[in-house]
């Protein structure tokens, strides 16, 4: 930071009109920047023409990077608010994009330290929070400047709500929403500088969508998540009980004012925000917010911002509706929209966890608290919980069946884990007897009842459609049995099923305290409720207030949930066998595969192919993964649910996953229909796991097989033509031959019959129809020649004849006479076969 203010102090623009679009010299380079680079606006703005808005429009395209960064920050130091007000919304958009996509800006998402470092460097100390754009931000917010920032790009449930005139919950819309005059766009959101610059930076995250040439990027190392990062930090605070103030310097802006018309206070909203009367647009209520909120306002906002933006994607009903099958599937978040709120779930728990322990608790409220440390406390319960939660469980209903659903899977384990991020984790880490979970976090497990209990239920039914095989599958099963079987989490989560399906009799007036809005007025320092006693009203509540009244909550210690678990351990057990006999299968294959049989002196694969396929593609050290990561999840799911292996073992053999005494394969689970094997429901579940799977040869014509990989295409088709036209010529002596019962005939038909075909076993009695249909007479075939194996074998046979000083001709009599020999010992072997045949 240092040398950036050094450098820029030192330099001096010639003239203002130089000045350029703040467009990264590091992005024309890519392909994907197409857009002109002076562009409209994404909305109209109604101000007046600013000289320097056009000055730096004018020269958006001829000075590098570092160049505009200079101009600009003498820009902002030198011009007052005045002028730099019609400059910041298109500033704002041409830095992270406009909010339709069209304009990347400087795609932040893509700008990597370790590609670009001067760049990266650049860009991360402009946009520091005690950087050059944020003191733009603050001067402006000191003369109570308004902003327009469009409805219709807010995310679904907000829009929809404000566009039925009906005011959102949160209250970071209260007092904005402004209607359009006659004959305007339409509704519109009246936000101050800080407000407008955050909207845009969430937003970016969801509009801007990644290039094609970002398909590698590292998320830690791009300048977007490196600048969520450093906002948490700084307006997040997990030390201290004030936020850090800008860093002044002489003739600098005055640090963090506060907006002149205040927002919502924090009192507004409580713990339970839903409310049976909905309150019309019209009836924005002007609030006199408490003095001391102005302390924490950017918190609050930066909070409230990177909620909605980021998860306020669902809401109840549309959740609910989403449930049926022939629902429209709505917004789904990218991989790296969900490692972006992990990062904000985590600072979260370390922001919460902060707190001394003797301010951790809503009795130990007073007056002598600071706002922020009222602000840790509630932060979590009053913005994040309910949102998150429709968020996940839309992620685990509709994310698909793939492994990118680790980041999902990590996200949430993040959540249900905030002793990690506790000052005291670091003294548990080095004593291993004090890992299990301390009792103090009885209450947050209660308070996420439904985010342990109703995610599990979604992550085993996600399990058991998923191919356990896979290490990466077997290692999500792993995370997620590991982080419930510490040590005392499963009692914690059981005692909170308890309480809330303990009956209501001492409650009779539940629904009438569930559903008790706040009031839109008070001071910040009051707004925290009392303590409620009722432990098992405090769980109802929560469960409803997520789920609705009329929610069928199924236990996760009930019979239903564990019948799953014994499934979900069964299928363990089965891509246990599995794996292993891949394993098998593969050294068989490689101690098959002699030097002889590659150079084409074995028994031909007439499908092309070897038994170990998959097992090629996987590796053996991620066969031994996979056992691992599936024997430690079975050990954790057993302590969970306190399984037997008694019952395992019965279960397995009920479910025939043993081997038979033969060592072979089974098929899967099926029954004999009338037109073949139909599968059952066990039997899909076999195949989807990868347990079981039916042998697929190929049933056709070995002449009319697809080109294989090995082959020379050209020589291929042209032995095709030639062995077609020997046989159409020679077809009726070549019967005849074959039909003799001499060593001739046998020695005739092993080459001109197809081996095996009678012995090839269809699984399928069309199958056999059509086989017979098609039987094929004596042929010659020719294909072999056009292998590169054989080719290969062909030239290192007459390398090796040329260096004992024989000659081609003399090499290849030789190599029709060892043929000549091997086919004669192959027809013996052949009829001496069929006579010791029953």
């Amino acid at each position: 930071m240092t040398t950036f203010r050094r450098w820029v102090a030192e330099w001096r623009p010639p003239f203002l009109s130089r000045a350029a679009l703040w467009v990264p010299q590091w992005f024309y380079k890519s392909d994907a920047f197409n857009a002109p680079q002076e562009a409209p606006m994404a909305f109209p703005h109604p101000q007046q023409p600013s000289f320097l808005l056009a000055s730096l429009k004018a020269d958006s395209i001829n000075k590098p990077f570092a160049q505009r960064c200079q101009d600009l920050v003498k820009v902002i130091e030198d011009f007052p608010a005045k002028e730099l007000h019609a400059v910041f919304p298109w500033l704002v958009e041409s830095i992270f994009g406009s909010l339709d996509g069209v304009l990347v800006g400087w795609n932040l998402r893509c700008l990597q330290g370790r590609v670009n470092p001067v760049e990266h460097t650049i860009a991360m100390e402009f946009l520091d929070p005690g950087g050059p754009m944020m003191k733009l931000v603050y001067k402006l917010q000191a003369e109570d400047y308004k902003f327009d920032f469009p409805v219709s790009y807010l995310p679904g449930p907000v829009k929809a709500s404000i566009q039925e005139r009906v005011l959102p919950d949160s209250p970071l819309y209260h007092n904005k929403v402004q209607f359009p005059p006659a004959g305007g766009l339409g509704l519109h959101l009246a936000l101050n500088p800080f407000e407008y610059y955050m909207f845009f930076f969430a937003l970016s995250l969801i509009t801007q969508k990644p290039l094609p040439g970002a398909l590698h990027v590292r998320t830690s190392d791009c300048a977007y998540f490196v600048l969520v990062d450093r906002y948490l930090s700084w307006f997040l605070p997990t030390e201290g009980s004030v936020l850090p103030p800008l860093s002044s310097s002489p003739g600098g802006p005055r640090p963090s004012p506060a907006p002149r018309t205040p927002a919502v206070p924090f009192a507004s909203y409580g713990l339970h925000h839903t409310s049976l009367l909905k309150r019309h647009i019209s009836h924005q209520t002007s609030v006199n917010a408490d003095p001391a909120s102005h302390e924490i306002w950017r918190s609050e906002t930066l909070l409230q911002v990177f909620v909605e933006m980021w998860l306020h994607h669902y809401s109840l009903e549309m959740y609910q509706k989403m449930q049926s099958p022939h629902a429209k599937e709505s917004f789904m978040p990218t991989e790296e929209h969900v490692l972006v709120v992990r990062l904000l779930l985590k600072h979260l728990h370390a922001f919460a966890n902060s707190l001394r322990p003797e301010q951790a608790s809503p009795s130990a409220h007073s007056h002598a608290a600071s706002p922020l440390e009222e602000f840790k406390r509630a932060a979590i319960p009053r913005f994040v919980q309910q949102k998150l939660y429709l968020f996940l469980q839309h992620c685990f209903g509709h994310w698909p069946l793939d492994a990118s659903f680790r980041a999902v899977l990590e996200m949430w384990l993040s959540y249900l884990q905030p002793w990690r991020y506790a000052p005291e984790k670091q003294a548990q880490s080095s004593d291993s007897q004090a890992r299990s979970v301390s009792e103090r976090w009885a209450p947050f497990v209660q308070d996420n009842l439904l985010l342990y209990t109703k995610l599990f239920l979604g992550f085993l039914s996600r399990a058991l459609r998923t191919d356990l095989v896979s290490p990466k599958n077997a290692l999500m099963v792993f995370r997620v049995a590991k982080v419930f079987a510490q040590p005392s989490l499963a009692e914690m989560i059981q005692r909170g099923e308890q309480l809330f399906l303990e009956p209501e009799l001492g409650i009779p007036h539940r629904q009438h305290r569930l559903f008790t809005a706040p009031a839109l007025t008070g001071s910040f320092l009051s707004s925290w409720p009392p303590a409620i006693s009722d432990t098992s009203f405090k769980v109802k509540s929560h469960v409803y207030s997520l789920e609705g009244q009329d929610c069928k909550y199924t236990p996760m210690f009930g019979p239903e949930v564990r019948t799953l678990v014994l499934r979900l351990a069964q299928l363990i057990t089965q891509a246990k066998q599995t794996a292993k006999s891949l394993s098998d299968q593969y050294g068989e294959s490689t101690a098959s595969r002699s030097f002889l049989s590659w150079l084409g002196f074995g028994p031909a694969d007439p499908n092309g192919s070897y038994p170990a396929n998959d097992l090629d593609e996987m590796g053996q050290d991620s066969v031994r993964k996979t056992d691992e990561y599936l024997e430690k999840a079975l050990e954790c799911l057993c302590q969970v649910f306190r399984l037997s292996e008694a019952q395992l073992a019965q279960l397995t053999l009920a479910l025939g996953t043993t081997q038979d005494e033969s060592g072979k394969k089974q098929l899967p689970d099926c029954i004999v229909g009338e037109d073949g094997l139909i599968l059952t429901p066990l039997g899909r579940y076999q195949i989807i796991n990868g347990l079981r799977r039916f042998e697929v040869e190929y049933q056709g014509d070995s002449e009319l097989q697809p080109i294989r990989s090995y082959e020379v295409a050209s020589l291929v088709r042209l032995l095709f033509r030639l062995s077609s036209a020997i046989n159409r010529r020679f077809a009726g002596q070549m019967a005849a031959l074959c039909s003799r019962a001499d060593f001739l005939g046998s020695f005739c038909r092993y080459h001109l019959l197809e081996p095996g075909l009678s012995d090839r076993h269809l699984l399928s009695p069309v199958g056999r129809g059509r086989a017979a249909s098609r039987a094929r007479g004596p042929r010659l075939s020719l294909r072999f020649l056009g292998s590169y194996r054989t080719l290969l074998s062909l030239l290192l046979a007459f390398f090796v004849a040329s260096l004992f000083c024989v000659g081609p001709l003399l090499c290849t009599l030789l190599l029709t006479l060892g043929y000549v020999l091997y086919a004669l010992a192959m027809t013996l072997l052949a009829e001496r076969g069929k006579l010791h045949q029953p």
